[in-house]
């Protein structure tokens, strides 16, 4: 009787922290900002949303935000009303963690919507977040589009930006003109998420 109460606890727990599935609803979620107001996934439901894992101590993420690259995707898509959230997981004393100083200062010079602070870890967990960057594009019912890297050349030199097919773009692109995203799912790559 104790194995199968164990088999049945276990299966429980893997659900809950199964990955998200494409086609689904994006798993809903809290995360404080910037400021320390709260902010949940669903109140944006109706618009596109873009969940970027952000760590910027991590090269591949320096590649993308000092060519500028990250900050001109942001705000082209912002025009176009797509909410943007950048997602810094990680305790403090972790690479990437960012007081709420420190995040208020980023979000300056970006085009995000806000930074969302997840400390504990629990929403990367959410949504499997194994890297920075890992993007993630919900549309406007709710459901998850993309998820994966950012582009399909996993290196941090900015040189290969110009010559690399940016599925973000691509999927935003797709979408916003009601059409089906066209490569909904890609290897993501960079720095691991430091839980």
């Amino acid at each position: 009787m104790k194995t199968l109460l164990a088999a049945v606890l276990l299966a429980l727990a893997s659900a809950a922290h199964a990955a998200p599935q494409l086609g689904k609803p994006a798993p809903d979620f809290t995360l404080e900002d910037q400021n320390g107001k709260p902010v949940k996934l669903s109140d944006a439901k109706g618009k596109v949303v873009v969940l970027e894992w952000f760590n910027e101590g991590c090269p591949f993420v320096k590649k993308h935000y000092g060519s500028n690259n990250m900050q001109s995707l942001q705000k082209k898509y912002a025009k176009k009303d797509v909410v943007w959230y950048s997602i810094v997981t990680g305790k403090k004393g972790k690479q990437g963690y960012l007081t709420t100083e420190e995040a208020q200062d980023r979000l300056k010079t970006m085009g995000s919507k806000a930074i969302l602070r997840d400390e504990k870890g629990d929403v990367g967990r959410l949504y499997s977040a194994k890297t920075t960057p890992h993007m993630f594009v919900i549309d406007k019912k709710g459901a998850l589009i993309y998820m994966g890297g950012i582009d399909d050349n996993p290196s941090s030199d900015a040189a290969d930006i110009k010559s690399s097919k940016n599925f973000v773009a691509s999927a935003l692109d797709e979408t916003l003109a009601g059409k089906a995203v066209s490569t909904p799912s890609a290897a993501p790559y960079g720095c691991s998420v430091k839980y």
